[in-house]
């Protein structure tokens, strides 16, 4: 069912809804998405607060870990009151009140090829906000499978990239990053993670709201040590073997 604004919604996002090419339609539109988010930590942080206070109508939270100390130099979804909370759930109190107007749903689930399809459901768009390349491969193949758009994100120290994926007018995750890296206990900066989610949210607001152009086929590289942004091009791999031309 297609929700309209209320008075308080158009109030509330007006500095954006005046944005040329964005209006109440526009509004309407993400008002009424569901976006998943794939991890409440330093990437899913300012994802969700800034798809929250942009009004996307629900947001499906899931990270199945408890916040730690270490974690807060740049999970700023949670403090230290919340050490030892489930992070969906602590992610759930915080959007809520940052934005009452929005319904946030917590999971506390596992991501695996068995629990994918419950827990992402069918969402319009899927935030990868994970820290490691097994789970990420998950989402890609439910994402492929049900034709749903992925903004993939990634960090590490002062470094970040960022892509939207969506094949088969993209390549998949697999073409840009086949297989998965030994896990590793990598530094990061806080603010580094602040920057990609950032335009990780950037991107899924212009897909919802149609207003821009996303990252489809592009490969954003951030060197925050530097200040330099690259953007590499990327291609389809044909024999792919998630999205190749032979997988049925």
């Amino acid at each position: 069912m297609h929700t309209q604004l209320s008075e308080q919604e158009r109030e509330r996002y007006h500095r954006q809804i005046i944005l040329p090419g964005w209006g109440p339609e526009a509004q309407e539109t993400i008002k009424n998405a569901t976006v998943f988010v794939a991890g409440a930590g330093g990437l899913g942080s300012p994802v969700s607060m800034y798809l929250a206070t942009a009004g996307v109508g629900t947001l499906r939270i899931c990270d199945c870990g408890e916040p730690e100390l270490s974690n807060l130099n740049r999970q700023i979804l949670h403090d230290q009151s919340r050490i030892g909370m489930n992070k969906a759930l602590s992610a759930k109190q915080t959007l809520e009140q940052l934005n009452p107007d929005i319904c946030v749903e917590a999971r506390t689930d596992i991501i695996d090829d068995n629990s994918v399809a419950e827990i992402i459901g069918g969402a319009d768009l899927i935030m990868d906000c994970l820290d490691n390349f097994d789970t990420r491969h998950v989402l890609n193949r439910y994402a492929l499978r049900e034709h749903i758009p992925m903004v993939h994100g990634g960090v590490s120290g002062m470094n970040g990239q960022i892509t939207f994926l969506h094949p088969p007018e993209t390549p998949c995750l697999w073409c840009i990053q086949p297989g998965s890296p030994p896990p590793v206990l990598f530094p990061i900066v806080g603010a580094t993670a602040g920057v990609i989610g950032t335009l990780q949210a950037l991107e899924a607001l212009k897909y919802l709201s149609g207003v821009g152009r996303v990252l489809k086929s592009n490969l954003l590289v951030w060197d925050g040590a530097t200040m330099d942004f690259m953007t590499l091009p990327q291609k389809r791999n044909p024999a792919c073997p998630v999205c190749g031309d032979d997988v049925a």
